[in-house]
């Protein structure tokens, strides 16, 4: 991705139309969106500074300077040594800027340094300005999102392939992360292998659990490849699966394809939950349904749009969103299908296309 300019200049337009002086960005992934720099999370600062007017620049420690590429222009560097002040050199930068808004992932103590140069300024969310621009993906965007998505499901079909029973959790994430990046990720984001009652935590994490024959597990892993990233959740039953579950599992399943196909321009993120969640209550799982339908997935695993009750956001092509009902018995079982879609002018793109059924496996 090298629309750096563009994106900046797109940044800018958005400022004008918000009467926001500046925009600065810190760690998290609104920076590498408009530079391609991913800051390493350090004590050290670093900021970039886009004004209404004028040119934007990176401040960043000089040890980290070299591993800045500025690719087509878009921006100015200043590399500050050990010694310098670096916050005094932003307040510089924000000479005159009444209204600024901050990197939601910025240290608070950057924040209120800045804030104490100049109690005048008006610091707001840069969600606020930032989201709007990264919530609808350009066709690279999409297809560096589809990669990732099929690197995922190659795992699930390799993992369906596997022993779980007998080994722990941990053993059969540290598989799925090994495979995974055999496959073509850098790094992984998260990993999820949830089994028996421990799947009705959805966000349970990998332990000493030994996973038996008549265990249902949740398996959900995603992670970062070139800058883009991945989500899936698939389910694996043992040997043969639990009371109650094909029951619920067919209903899960229908829930998942009605709200797919409910996907399309025009309609709201709340609508596209509504079609999920009603068959699911219908069939008697309502109180077992915990969570939202999806999230919105870029270069950051969950980020705007949100698929949840009360949000009347109109869906438009180019946003990319997971759909991923689940069903929750505590003490039991639980089970989830996760995709990620893509929006497309007429309708939708499923960009995970392992096969959505329950694997047997031993």
């Amino acid at each position: 991705m090298s629309d750096f300019s563009d994106r900046i200049g797109n940044v800018k337009a958005a400022m004008a139309d918000r009467n926001v002086d500046a925009l600065c960005v810190s760690v998290g992934s609104d920076l590498p969106y408009l530079t391609g720099y991913r800051a390493m999370p350090l004590e050290r600062v670093t900021m970039l500074v886009i004004p209404s007017n004028g040119r934007p620049v990176l401040v960043v420690p000089g040890l980290e300077a070299p591993r800045v590429d500025v690719v087509d222009g878009a921006f100015d560097v200043y590399g500050w040594a050990e010694s310098d002040d670096p916050i005094a050199y932003i307040d510089q930068l924000l000479h005159g800027a009444t209204s600024v808004a901050m990197g939601d992932e910025t240290w608070s103590r950057f924040v209120l340094q800045l804030q104490e140069r100049n109690t005048a300024r008006d610091f707001t969310p840069a969600s606020e300005l930032m989201a709007a621009l990264r919530i609808r993906k350009s066709p690279l965007e999409i297809e560096a999102l589809r990669n990732a998505a099929h690197t995922v499901d190659a795992v699930v079909d390799e993992m369906a392939q596997v022993r779980f029973s007998g080994r722990t959790e941990r053993d059969v994430s540290r598989e799925v992360i090994d495979r995974t990046i055999a496959g073509g990720h850098e790094t992984m984001d998260f990993w999820i292998v949830a089994s028996g009652p421990n799947g009705a935590s959805p966000h349970h994490e990998p332990g000493d659990r030994v996973i038996e024959s008549g265990d249902a597990v949740v398996v959900d892993f995603g992670g970062y490849q070139n800058g883009y990233c991945s989500d899936t959740t698939r389910m694996f039953v043992v040997d043969r699966p639990p009371h109650g579950f094909d029951d619920a599992f067919e209903v899960l399943q229908a829930a998942q394809a009605a709200a797919v196909e409910a996907v399309r321009p025009g309609v709201t993120a709340a609508s596209i939950d509504a079609v999920a969640r009603d068959l699911i209550v219908e069939a008697g799982y309502g109180e077992l349904f915990i969570h939202r339908l999806g999230h919105g997935i870029g270069m950051d695993t969950h980020e705007h749009p949100y698929l949840v009750e009360g949000n009347d956001l109109v869906i438009e092509p180019g946003m990319v969103f997971s759909i991923e009902p689940g069903i929750y018995v505590p003490d039991d079982w639980g089970m989830r299908i996760e995709d990620i879609i893509a929006v497309t002018d007429d309708g939708v793109e499923r960009l995970n296309r392992s096969d959505r059924s329950y694997r047997v496996v031993s």
